[in-house]
């Protein structure tokens, strides 16, 4: 088995200013769990004014699966890192910033850096494409999940 890093990034719009995109995205709950497809319990430990350990739990096909991250905020510059310490994806780490397109649109900045255990030392273009699934995968996550969201509740306030 080999340590292979994936490295992605994409962006999503959002019609919500920027201010109030970046404060949805960090404002961290135990009801975070409805937002994902899969049944996922929350817990928010926060150490610091910028830096909290998110610890979901979820269970995919009847089974339990716990999943710490850190996460840094950086409020000045409407960013946060993500970074998994444990799970299946030990130390991948995200990269996250909303950026204003104008007063009342802005988007989010994603840049994943994906660590997975592959069998033998994969080729430049196996690399490639599983980066590109897991861009595609995270990508959808934020286009048919959480940006709807995110926009219901900025527009429901």
């Amino acid at each position: 088995m080999s340590l292979v890093s994936l490295r992605y990034r994409f962006r999503q719009p959002f019609p919500v200013p920027a201010r109030a995109a970046f404060a949805w995205c960090t404002d961290f709950g135990p009801g975070d769990g409805r937002l994902f497809l899969a049944r996922t319990e929350r817990r928010v430990d926060r150490l610091a004014d910028d830096t909290i350990v998110l610890t979901d739990t979820t269970y995919p096909n009847g089974a339990r699966r716990r999943i710490r991250r850190l996460v840094r905020l950086h409020p000045a510059a409407m960013a946060w890192t993500n970074t998994h310490l444990d799970g299946p994806f030990r130390y991948s780490q995200y990269w996250y910033r909303v950026v204003p397109d104008g007063a009342r649109r802005s988007h989010l900045e994603f840049d994943g850096f994906r660590l997975v255990q592959r069998p033998g030392r994969p080729s430049a273009t196996e690399v490639a494409r599983l980066a590109a699934a897991e861009c595609a995968g995270d990508a959808k996550t934020w286009r048919e999940q959480l940006a709807p969201a995110l926009v219901r509740d900025v527009r429901g306030r």
